[in-house]
């Protein structure tokens, strides 16, 4: 059974699918995916459709499916390469992608993912203990 690579960047992984996604292969590059974003750690994921000339209302689904499992397991996702056919097909269908951001290729895709690393890769207990730390120096100044 073909399988569709997964590229790791650093903590971003890249899928390139460069082939018509079956039902069974579509399905399989969710597990796949899933799996590699446990074994990384990766907080970022792009999928370059840009060699897709049709999406139809299951690989909607499944990019939005593959968006929420990353989302559960800490990872952003980022759609690159949507044709204009493509986001005019998704609109017709009622597919909104949620959860799902695009960028119009690969490298704006890192970018938008790099810029906004800090804000959607925080750690809460990392911000909790730096709001603590401003308070005590708050509380220290105050009392001085």
């Amino acid at each position: 059974m073909e399988q569709i690579p997964v590229l790791s960047l650093g903590d971003i992984l890249l899928v390139s699918i460069q082939v018509d996604l079956e039902d069974q292969l579509a399905l399989r590059l969710q597990e796949d995916l899933s799996n590699r974003i446990v074994d990384t750690g990766a907080h970022g994921v792009i999928i370059d459709i840009s060699a897709l000339d049709i999406v139809d209302s299951f690989i909607g689904r499944m990019l939005s499916t593959i968006a929420a499992i990353s989302r559960v397991l800490d990872a952003e996702t980022v759609v690159v390469g949507m044709r204009p056919a493509v986001a005019i097909t998704l609109v017709e269908l009622g597919l909104s992608l949620n959860g799902v951001r695009t960028a119009l290729n690969v490298e704006h895709g890192l970018r938008l993912l790099r810029e906004a690393g800090p804000a959607l890769f925080a750690d809460a207990g990392d911000d909790g203990e730096d709001e603590a730390a401003a308070a005590s120096a708050d509380d220290a100044t105050a009392r001085r």
